[in-house]
C-alpha cells in the first residue's frame, strides 16, 4: 500500500471527528460525525453525533449536513456516537456507541428516509462498545450472502482496548431483531465458520493483545478481499487511548473472508500525519480494478481523504 503525498490530502468538516461511511442507493456516501459542527455551512451547536451525506469524487467532494431529530448532544462519554453505518435495501442502519451515556454499550438505529428520522432498537449489546458493519457495494450490492456482518473489539467501553475482535452476523431481513443475531465461534476442521446464538460462546476473529479498539471493514470486490483498517490505540497511561487524531498509527489487513485468515497490507506505529481515531475505505471510491482506494480518516479533527495504491504480490 503506497500512500499519495501528504499535500494531496483533502480535508473538510474541520473540528469534527469519527466519520464511519456507507454507499447508499441514491449513489451518495452517508456518514455520521462526532463532537463537532459538521460540514460547511456548519451547524450552530456542537453535536456529539450529527449526520451528513457526501457527494462528488475523492479529490473534489462536498459534505451536506442532514438535520435530524436524532442528533445527539453531550461531550465525551456522555454523548452517543456513530461507530458503524451501512445501507441495505434502501435503509440506513447505524451502530451507536456510548449507549449507556457512560462510554459503553452499543445500540442499533435505522432510517428509512435517508438519515432524517431514526428508529432506535429497544435492545442493546452491553458486551460491545465499538460495533461496526462490514460494508460491501452500493446499497449492499455484491455482498457474499444474505447476511449482514458486524464486528467489535471484545469490550464494553469505547476508550479501552481489548485483546481480540469478534464477528457476528444476522439475516439482512432481520437486522433489527436481537434474537436473530449469531456470533462467530471458530473455524472447524473443514475450514468453515461455526456460529452460535449464545453471545457467551463468541470466539476471536482477530487477536492483538491490548491492541484492538476502533476499526472499519470494507469488501474490495475487484480483488475479492476484505480490507480491515485498525487503529493502534494510544499508549497505556494516555488520558484517552482512543484519541489518535493528531498522532499515532494503524494497520490495514486483508482476508478472503470476514473471518480471515488475515494478512498485513500496511502497518505503522506513527503515520506521517495524524491518522484519526477512525479510518474507512469507501467502496464507492475504489477503482474498477481495486488497486486504487481512498482512506477516509478523521486526522486533524476533519473529514480527511487520502489515496492509496495497492501493489499486488508477485506469483513467482
Amino acid at each position: 500500500m503506497i500512500w499519495a503525498p501528504v499535500d494531496t490530502i483533502v480535508r473538510r468538516a474541520a473540528g469534527s471527528d469519527n466519520f464511519p461511511v456507507t454507499w447508499a442507493n441514491d449513489g451518495t456516501i452517508y456518514t455520521t460525525w462526532g463532537d463537532g459542527w459538521g460540514f460547511e455551512p456548519k451547524v450552530p451547536e456542537k453535536l456529539s453525533m450529527g449526520f451528513a451525506r457526501v457527494v462528488g469524487k475523492p479529490g473534489d467532494f462536498r459534505g451536506i449536513n442532514i438535520r435530524s431529530g436524532a442528533e445527539q448532544l453531550g461531550g465525551g462519554r456522555s454523548g452517543r456516537k456513530g461507530w458503524g453505518l451501512i445501507a441495505v435495501d434502501g435503509v440506513l442502519y447505524l451502530w451507536m456507541g456510548h449507549a449507556d451515556r457512560r462510554g459503553g454499550q452499543a445500540q442499533l438505529a435505522w432510517s428509512r428516509d435517508r438519515a432524517r428520522t431514526w428508529t432506535l432498537a429497544n435492545w442493546k449489546f452491553p458486551q460491545f462498545g465499538l460495533m461496526g458493519f462490514v460494508n460491501f457495494g452500493k446499497d449492499y450490492a455484491r455482498a457474499r450472502d444474505g447476511y449482514v456482518y458486524s464486528y467489535s473489539h471484545d469490550g464494553p467501553l469505547a476508550d479501552t482496548p481489548a485483546d481480540r475482535f469478534v464477528l457476528m452476523r444476522v439475516p439482512k431481513n432481520q437486522i433489527t431483531e436481537r434474537d436473530a443475531w449469531e456470533f462467530f465461534v471458530r473455524i472447524d476442521e473443514s475450514g468453515q465458520p461455526v456460529w452460535t446464538n449464545d453471545v457467551k460462546r463468541r470466539g476471536a476473529v482477530f487477536r492483538n493483545t491490548d491492541g484492538c479498539l476502533r476499526s472499519a471493514m470494507t469488501y474490495n470486490a475487484p480483488l475479492r478481499r476484505y480490507f480491515w483498517w485498525q487503529q493502534i490505540p494510544a499508549p497505556p497511561g494516555s488520558s484517552d487511548r482512543g484519541d489518535t487524531r493528531f498522532e499515532g498509527g494503524f494497520g490495514v489487513y486483508d482476508a478472503p473472508e470476514p473471518w480471515g485468515p488475515w494478512s498485513t497490507i500496511f502497518y505503522t506505529e506513527k503515520w506521517d500525519v495524524g491518522p484519526g481515531e477512525h479510518g474507512d475505505f469507501p467502496a464507492k471510491w475504489m477503482s474498477e480494478d481495486g488497486l486504487e482506494v481512498h482512506l477516509v480518516f478523521s486526522g486533524n479533527d476533519s473529514f480527511s481523504v487520502r489515496k492509496a495504491t495497492i501493489v499486488l504480490a508477485s506469483n513467482d
